[in-house]
């Protein structure tokens, strides 16, 4: 094995997934359900670059540079094809991969690429005052995370219900928003100038779904069923753009279902 240039966490047993969470985040994100997952999976959980203990990038950090660095690592791991789950900036990432043909199955909750110009600066205008914000908040960010009132301000715009979600998913938005590397760059690369092609390529069960009171990526999810052979979405009822604690359950349902399709 390798030595991997991102920071990995990894846990349970069984075929291998990949989790990979969203802009402004860490894997610290899907901290909800890995207990779930591991009872089913080897998990393998991944800082994108820039967020959390992983560096950026010194290159430019378009989705094709993101994933470069996220197969080079499956690569040092000694795994060729996962299944991944994918939320946002994560989900365009697993889209990518599987591309690439690294994929046994995938679940995408909330891609980006294929938002229209006026949805491309709602999303931009979230994600960037929210790093301006927690960047100038930063020292309240962990008292904030003690408290359910103050996970809920944390979360907000990312959870349907944010209260429940633990501490450690709190304190992800410090280490992947507030103190995040190249932060303004990812987000342009990466999130708004983002147009994916190739992706009729793609030759595994891909899952698309959707928070139904996703109040950051609007309703672009569904148009990836144009372009990925064979997709299917799947509303995500009573949840938000990153429903990782919002519906944990149903996450799970859908990861078996890609399974079991592959």
């Amino acid at each position: 094995m390798g030595t991997t240039r991102l920071h990995w966490t990894r846990g349970g047993g069984g075929e291998p997934l990949v989790l990979l969470h969203g802009m402004g985040s860490t894997h610290d994100d899907f901290a909800g359900l890995q207990d779930l997952l591991r009872a089913e999976y080897d998990v393998l959980a991944a800082d994108l670059p820039g967020h959390g203990g992983s560096r950026g990038l010194g290159v430019t950090p378009t989705v094709g540079a993101l994933t470069d660095a996220v197969a080079a690592d499956l690569d040092a791991l000694g795994l060729d094809r996962v299944h991944l789950l994918g939320n946002s900036l994560g989900a365009r990432v697993a889209l990518e991969l599987a591309r690439r043909h690294r994929a046994r199955s995938v679940v995408a909750i909330a891609p980006p690429g294929l938002n229209t110009p006026a949805e491309r600066v709602w999303q931009g205008g979230v994600l960037g005052v929210a790093r301006v914000v927690l960047s100038a908040g930063r020292s309240c960010i962990e008292p904030l995370s003690r408290w359910r009132l103050g996970r809920a301000a944390l979360l907000g715009g990312l959870r349907a219900w944010p209260w429940r979600a633990s501490r450690t998913e709190a304190l992800a938005v410090r280490d992947g928003l507030a103190d995040a590397d190249r932060f303004w760059s990812t987000l342009w690369h990466g999130v708004l100038a983002d147009v994916p092609t190739g992706l009729e390529d793609v030759d595994c069960p891909v899952l698309l779904a959707q928070g139904v009171l996703d109040g950051i990526a609007a309703g672009q999810t569904p148009r990836y069923l144009l372009v990925v052979p064979g997709a299917r979405f799947r509303p995500l009822a009573a949840a938000g753009h990153a429903p990782q604690s919002d519906r944990p359950e149903a996450i799970l349902r859908l990861l078996r279902e890609a399974r079991d399709a592959a």
